[in-house]
């Protein structure tokens, strides 16, 4: 069989509901790997008390700027390989995935590189306890050795969702999380070691997870094709998509780096309910994205193979599945309201904190669901112009003003979450907007 043929045989199959679960279920696993081990690293940070708990929060916090990056590789990556992989051509749609891996590579020895001399003034302007900013310094120093892994890793979920592989992204993921999430309790307390390593034990099983599970994605990039020299043409035409997602995503995170900023102002339990918290958030909104991974592969390889119906559909059909999810999440997080702070923390004042943020956090979700759906049929469809603009605005006109008016004003943890209420629902009005105006589905291979 010819390459062209074996291309058109692979090409993908027409969007239906089996289709979009066949793509999106591995994906949750995928998606819920990483904030899971956090979810675990976070409950045994907690147990060794409040001020562990308040650096894992800041350095954290920090550390999301390196997933932050890998998000957008992943999201850049994705929608090209599978306009590409939707007009038959899965050679040239696995080159984007060797091209985001060159740039994977860089930025991640240089996250690393930067977090050695810059953790201990980051941790400084974040935290306002000298304390806990020497020690999320500490975590972070080590734990920013993982960035090559984890980029590396991002880039290849971003070609392989592209060519609709979702298998080995699930066992390449899961298995080194699983791995690090048993090794974390082991290095933290003396368990291993007579002493135990505390926070740093914690930081060195971030490390082993990103390094493991980028080297596997790597060797699965080599196995793949033997044409691996970087290319600057394919080079620069990503980094002009991932123009507007890096913009984009640089409005995440000034938001959520001012809500850490702030909560720490209010206090050591106030940070530590915060950090259990956005987490869970994380967490959630991970895992209602395995829907807007679907999308993006789906919207994409049908745009490029000139299916505007099909894009279409797929849109329809994600909304509901957003939907859907977001509200069965809600569901979860009001009936856990007393008992999961416990599993994180014993410590009372957090508990009395972390009541205060699950309204929030319940009210939104059904909400959230939609907005992350949305997300990934605009990203599919290249339509991330569009998304940053609305993304500017509502962290502008929103979530910004609302944290820092809830410090000028002592409104506590309320006040920082109904900012992030506020950023939910302008997202949430103006993608659905989009959505029915059908303005994002323009045809062809290359945007």
């Amino acid at each position: 069989m010819s390459p062209s043929a074996r291309s058109a045989a692979e090409a993908p199959a027409p969007p239906t509901a089996r289709t979009i679960a066949r793509l999106a279920v591995p994906a949750l696993v995928v998606l819920a790997a990483e904030p899971l081990y956090v979810l675990v690293d976070t409950a045994v940070v907690g147990h060794l008390g409040r001020l562990p708990l308040a650096a894992v929060a800041v350095s954290g916090t920090v550390m999301s700027v390196a997933a932050w990056l890998g998000t957008l590789m992943a999201y850049g990556t994705t929608g090209r390989a599978a306009r590409r992989f939707g007009a038959g051509d899965r050679p040239a749609a696995v080159a984007e995935g060797v091209q985001t891996s060159w740039l994977a590579l860089a930025a991640g020895v240089l996250l690393a590189l930067l977090a050695q001399v810059g953790a201990g003034p980051l941790a400084q302007a974040l935290a306002g306890d000298p304390a806990t900013a020497e020690a999320a310094a500490g975590w972070l120093r080590i734990a920013a050795l993982g960035a090559p892994g984890l980029l590396l890793a991002a880039a290849g979920n971003g070609w392989m969702r592209g060519v609709q592989d979702t298998r080995r992204p699930l066992i390449f993921v899961l298995g080194a999380n699983v791995l690090s999430a048993v090794l974390c309790p082991l290095l933290v307390f003396p368990v291993v070691f007579s002493t135990g390593w505390g926070l740093t034990g914690s930081a060195v099983a971030n490390v082993v997870a990103q390094t493991v599970s980028g080297g596997c994605f790597l060797v699965a990039l080599v196995r793949e094709t033997r044409e691996l020299r970087p290319r600057p043409g394919i080079i620069v035409e990503q980094l002009r998509l991932g123009r507007d997602l890096l913009i984009r995503g640089a409005a995440f995170q000034a938001c959520f780096l001012s809500a850490t900023a702030v909560a720490s102002r209010f206090g050591v339990a106030s940070v530590g309910a915060h950090q259990i918290a956005l987490q869970l958030w994380f967490f959630s909104a991970l895992a209602l994205d395995a829907v807007a991974i679907a999308a993006q592969s789906l919207v994409g390889a049908a745009l490029g193979g000139g299916d505007g119906t099909a894009a279409r559909e797929v849109a329809r059909r994600v909304t509901i599945a957003g939907g859907v999810a977001g509200i069965g999440f809600a569901v979860l997080a009001a009936a856990g309201a007393r008992v999961v702070p416990g599993w994180f923390t014993p410590d009372p004042a957090v508990h009395s904190q972390a009541a205060v943020v699950w309204p929030w956090f319940v009210g939104l979700m059904p909400f959230a669901g939609v907005v992350y759906a949305l997300d990934g049929v605009l990203i599919g469809a290249g339509d991330v112009r569009y998304l940053r603009n609305l993304t500017l605005a509502s962290a502008l006109l929103g979530f910004l003003p609302a944290v820092w008016l809830a410090y000028a004003f002592d409104l506590g943890l309320g006040g920082v979450w109904a900012g992030l209420g506020l950023f939910i629902l302008i997202r949430f009005v103006t993608t659905v907007w989009r959505w029915r105006s059908g303005r994002w589905a323009v045809l062809g291979v290359v945007r």
